[in-house]
This record gives structure tokens, C-alpha cells and sequence, in this order.
């Protein structure tokens, strides 16, 4: 479905989907997320770009959109929007591109200034006209409450189990918890020994 946003000199460029998952767990558990990311390509023939001219950048799969810093494939597409190669960026949902204000912002501006389009299921926007602004703006904004929200959640989980002594961590090599709990030595004598070994050469060398 077209949009009247799309206009000759946005399809005269790319159309870029930016495709990301949170952490390595969910590419492999979501593959229905993953499978609809991926199926933006149709939404970009939709609006009128050619298959030729539609490109995915998929590096960042299992890297958290908290910040750019980790994200090589998210510092490409901001390179390729500032060179003017990019007709619209394109992803399932803004989450996906950032999920801190501190990196959407600027983003929208570098769009803006570009005549970069940015779409997602919902619609296409331009991040230069006031509307669009707003409405992107608004959406960052509540993906980055969305963040705090689960941090919090997830913290105050954590802090709970704890509290009743039933927060299991990953052990270190050598140790075990049985199926009531209980944190034990490996049982393999070989695994034992080994670690001791480790512990003595410590003792024994300082280092």
C-alpha cells in the first residue's frame, strides 16, 4: 500500500529494514518476530521501492537497543542516512531501532534533515514535518519507559527471590545444585581433583 509521504526522490534511494533482537535467546526462541521483521520487505515493495534498491541490515540480532555503542549495524545505517543513501528506514517497530531517547533523537534528527522517511506496522512518517515528530517522538519516548519498566520489573523479581533464599545463580565450574537446591561439589572425582590442582598452584605460585 502506497503512502502519500513517498514521493520520486525517496524511491530514488534505499529502502533499508533494520532488524534487531534483544538478546542471542530470543533470535532463537521468537522466530515468529524474526520472521516478520524479515517480511518488511514486501511492506518496502508496497510503498513503491523495487527489490533491487531494498536492502536488510540484520548485525545487531542479540544486542540489547539500550544504547548504539554495541550496535554496528544501527552506526552503519546512521551512516548511510548521513551520506543521503537511504529513502526510508524501515522496521517492525521503533523499539527495534533504539530504545533511549539519547539515540532516538538524534536519529530523527539526522532524518529529518535528510528527507529520511521511518516506518513501522503502524505507518510511514516524516521525521521533518511537525506531525511526524510528535508522533515518532511519542514513541520513543514510551519505548524508553518501556525499558525502566521491565528493568524494574525484572530487578524487583530478583530482589524477591533473594529475599526468600530462592535465587539460583549460574554456578562456578566444580560446583552443582542438586534437584532440592543444595550446592555440592561435582560428584566426578577427576573434576575435583583438577580444581584442587588449580587451588594448589595458586597456593603455591602466587599466581
Amino acid at each position: 500500500m502506497m503512502s502519500e509521504l513517498v514521493t520520486v526522490g525517496h524511491l530514488s534511494r534505499k529502502a533499508v529494514i533494520y532488524i534487531r533482537q534483544s538478546t542471542p535467546q530470543q533470535v532463537l526462541s521468537n522466530q515468529e518476530s524474526l520472521r516478520l521483521q524479515y517480511a518488511l520487505r514486501q511492506r518496502a515493495q508496497d510503498l513503491g521501492w523495487h527489490e533491487a534498491d531494498i536492502e536488510v541490515i540484520d548485525t545487531d540480532l542479540g544486542r540489547s537497543g539500550a544504547t548504539a555503542t554495541q550496535r554496528e549495524g544501527f552506526k552503519d545505517l546512521i551512516a548511510r542516512v548521513t551520506l543521503g543513501e537511504v529513502g526510508i528506514i524501515l522496521s517492525y517497530e521503533v523499539t527495534r531501532l533504539a530504545r533511549n531517547c539519547s539515540d532516538w533523537y538524534p536519529l530523527l534528527d539526522l532524518c529529518g534533515y535528510r528527507r529520511c522517511l521511518i516506518g513501522d506496522r503502524d505507518g510511514v512518517y516524516d521525521p521533518g514535518s511537525a506531525n511526524g515528530r510528535l508522533l515518532l517522538g511519542l514513541k520513543g519516548t514510551i519505548s524508553e519507559v518501556e525499558l525502566h519498566t521491565l528493568r524494574g520489573r525484572l530487578t524487583a523479581g530478583l530482589l524477591s527471590k533473594a529475599e526468600r533464599g530462592d535465587l539460583a545463580l549460574i554456578l562456578p565450574v566444580g560446583l552443582v545444585r542438586g534437584p532440592h537446591g543444595v550446592v555440592t561439589k561435582h560428584p566426578d572425582r577427576e573434576v575435583q581433583e583438577r580444581i584442587s590442582l588449580v587451588f594448589a598452584t595458586f597456593l603455591e605460585l602466587g599466581s
